[in-house]
């Protein structure tokens, strides 16, 4: 004789609220024992299941198992606390784990009807009778209608299980309509099935096709994304998915399901009104759509406070980690949008996160944006700790920004000294890789390295002040008021070729591969090879001293003292145009190979186009002599004699920035050098000041001579990613010459 709750003669169904154990797992497919006493136990905490969707509370029960077996399960309805509990005859079980308490018997069985099977099963002779009765050995009574599974059937059936397992499921509620239809789908396919209620409670499932979605409209007209569907139940008729749980399951239930949440927070100072309860209660008995208007009806008659207490508790549990969900690439390509700063803070985020914050091409390209070039020697440090890929390219990013924030805001380190030039003028300075060439009118040129501060070869052979000097990789190339050039070998300080033609001083030159460009004060310019010491060409046609002079192994450009600027074609020796604008002297030129930049006395500076010689701006807003200028893409820098520095834009011509104020300097600008942030200004004041580029902002004094203002000088200045060079004196002997080297560069240890 099978128990109450099992099945019986003719086909009776199970009562998954009177089963035991051993009923339940011997009548019901896909259900072991573990499950069983996990239905007998969620039944025992629920006080009795409500419908057969219930079944989905416990821990491996999935819809598929629900499916297989609705036709062999019904769920009678258990008696309310407003109805007398009648007596009945206690469930026989599995060693009492199917007993049910006594205040919880059951109410006159309902009348079953028999039912036709799912779709998903054969129909089988005996109109689907689950057998007469609970087999010896605990197989719940499988009748000879069904046969048992095969094992390859099992094996089949337990993999199934163990995919929807992972995979999840998720149920939408009963719609406005309030009919009996449940949308539902699994993370892992790409296709909805639906469920339909039976009349006792059944369920049966309803297959689409397994096919890819087609992008669909949504409420507003536009196109949702291929991975989202649609749901039923708002006012359009249908909502976004993914589906809403199933009616009896909570939000709370779903809160406590998500592992490392923080359990809602309780108000302890308050004590629950009687009332409370039973209002639960009676909100549990309503329909999908009267809690959802009585929700309305309460959330109309909260105050503000309140509502926003809602939504500290409710929001969470609808954020999204869309990064982690999307592919990678696509995750990576939502971060290239993020600035460095925010990059690192995601940085913390979780372990993922750091992971794609840590990608390689992506620190790249943030380093190409800011100009940085990757280091050789960071290719070997890759691994910085073990089991985790550091990107070489970030390490570069952050080394460039404790470099900048050294020079912007880092303790000044005291400064290496460099003497050699006695009381005499440096008149010339230049600053390669870590070697320091200074020119001085004692006739002599000194090399120093950056590193140790020593002074390396010293250059002697000139006759006369050295006024001009050019430097690549070890050779240096001088010109002296003694008419020749010189050029040097400053590993071994030997002299390889003095070049001679000149007769005037040698006033100017600029370097470009093997090739020099000399101007002098004999109004004439000369093109040389380093290489052979042969003086190649001669291009003449100013009528005063040349001042400046650039070359860019095409065209040779020059300004004089005759207030012209000439662009030459030095393979010809033919002047291509003649600049005329200027209505004094030009003393700096600055070309990128399309623009000429020219200073003059006359307080001006000009941008000339040099294909056509055309004046395509007139710079005004100085009021003395522009000294020096520097050009970088469209960023023109210019410092003058009135104490003062201007950011020009030179293809529109207008002034970005000018650098004064109470910081700036008391005297004329004597050298300037500017990177894509800073620029770093010398002055008659003794000083050498930083300032921002983009906001024009005074950011501090680098060095501040004792005798500035006295007869302290800083006369030029030169500037690497992590040094500065000031060449220091005084036309007084209140300073002596020296050169100060100031290191910016970050520990790498």
């Amino acid at each position: 004789m099978s128990g109450p709750g099992g099945p019986g003669p003719g086909g009776a169904k199970l009562d998954i609220n009177r089963a035991g154990v051993a009923e339940l797992e011997g009548a019901l497919s896909g259900i072991g024992r573990r499950r069983a006493r996990g239905i007998v136990r969620k039944r025992e905490e629920l006080k009795g299941f409500t419908c057969l969707d219930d079944l989905l509370h416990v821990k491996g029960i999935t819809t598929r198992i629900l499916e297989l077996n609705s036709q062999r399960m019904t769920c009678r309805r258990r008696p309310g606390p407003e109805e007398a509990p009648r007596a009945g005859p206690a469930p026989s079980g599995d060693s009492g784990d199917s007993r049910v308490p006594a205040a919880q018997v059951v109410v006159e069985e309902e009348e079953e009807e028999e039912e036709a099977p799912g779709p998903w099963e054969p129909e089988h002779p005996g109109k689907g009778s689950l057998g007469s009765g609970t087999e010896p050995d605990g197989s719940g009574g499988r009748g000879a209608q069904e046969p048992p599974s095969s094992a390859g059937e099992q094996e089949e059936e337990e993999e199934e299980e163990e995919e929807e397992e992972e995979e999840g499921s998720c149920c939408s509620e009963e719609g406005e309509d309030s009919s009996n239809v449940y949308l539902y789908y699994t993370l892992g396919e790409r296709w909805i099935d639906y469920l339909q209620r039976t009349g006792d409670g059944g369920l049966l499932r309803h297959l689409r096709p397994k096919m890819k979605r087609k992008s669909e409209n949504g409420p507003d007209g536009r196109a949702l994304s291929p991975g989202k569907k649609l749901c039923k139940g708002s006012e359009y008729g249908r909502t976004l998915g993914p589906c809403t749980p199933s009616p009896t399951t909570t939000f709370g239930e779903l809160r406590n399901a998500k592992a490392g949440q923080a359990r809602r927070r309780r108000i302890p100072s308050v004590a629950p009104p009687p009332e409370l309860q039973d209002w639960l209660r009676t909100f549990q008995r309503w329909s999908g759509p009267e809690k959802l208007l009585a929700l309305d009806e309460l959330i109309d008659r909260c105050e503000p406070a309140q509502i926003k207490y809602m939504m500290q508790v409710i929001e969470p549990q609808f954020q999204r980690d869309f990064i982690s969900l999307l592919p990678k690439e696509l995750a990576l390509y939502v971060l290239s949008f993020l600035e460095p700063r925010d990059l690192l803070r995601a940085a913390q985020t979780c372990r993922y996160w750091r992971v794609l914050a840590e990608d390689n091409l992506l620190w790249r390209e943030k380093c190409r944006e800011e100009g940085i070039e990757e280091p050789l020697h960071l290719r070997k440090r890759r691994l910085l700790s073990p089991g985790f890929m550091y990107s070489p390219w970030k390490f570069a990013f952050l080394r460039q920004h404790r470099i900048d924030m050294n020079w912007r805001s880092g303790e000044l380190r005291p400064p290496k000294v460099l003497k050699g030039h006695d009381d005499h003028v440096i008149t010339c300075l230049q600053f390669c890789g870590n070697r320091i060439v200074s020119g001085s009118d004692d006739n002599t040129l000194k090399v120093w390295s950056a590193v140790t501060g020593e002074c390396v070869q010293t250059l002697v052979g000139h006759t006369g002040g050295v006024w001009s000097s050019q430097m690549r990789d070890s050779i240096v190339i001088s010109g002296s008021t003694d008419r020749t050039l010189k050029v040097w070998n400053a590993d071994s300080g030997e002299c390889v070729h003095t070049l001679y033609g000149h007769t005037s001083t040698v006033r100017c030159m600029h370097l470009h591969g093997n090739r020099v460009v000399s101007g002098s004060r004999d109004a004439t310019l000369r093109l040389w090879d380093i290489e052979t010491g042969q003086c190649l060409h001669v291009l003449m046609g100013h009528v005063a001293a040349v001042r400046c002079v650039q070359y860019d192994g095409n065209k040779v450009v020059s300004g004089a003292y005759d207030y012209t600027v000439k662009v030459w074609d030095p393979e010809s020796e033919s002047c291509t145009h003649t600049l005329q604008g200027h209505t004094n002297r030009v003393y700096s030129l600055q070309f990128d190979g399309t623009h000429i930049v020219s200073g003059s006395l006359d307080t001006s500076i000009r941008v000339w186009d040099v294909e056509s010689g055309n004046c395509l701006h007139t710079l005004m807003g100085h009021q003395s002599l522009t000294s020096g200028m520097e050009l970088r893409d469209n960023i023109l820098v210019s410092g003058n004699a009135d104490s003062t520095v201007k950011i020009w834009d030179i293809k529109t011509g207008q002034c970005l920035q000018t650098l004064q104020g109470p910081s700036k300097h008391q005297s004329a600008v004597t050298c300037l050098q500017f990177s894509s942030k800073f620029v770093v200004t010398s002055s008659d004041d003794g000083t050498v000041k930083l300032w921002d580029l983009k906001t024009g902002e005074f950011v501090r004094n680098l060095v501040a001579l004792e005798s500035g203002g006295s007869g302290g000088v800083v006369w030029r200045i030169r500037a690497s990613n992590t040094k500065l060079v000031c060449a220091v004196g005084s036309r007084n002997g209140t300073e002596e010459t020296k050169l100060l080297v100031l290191d910016f560069d970050v520990d790498l240890k």
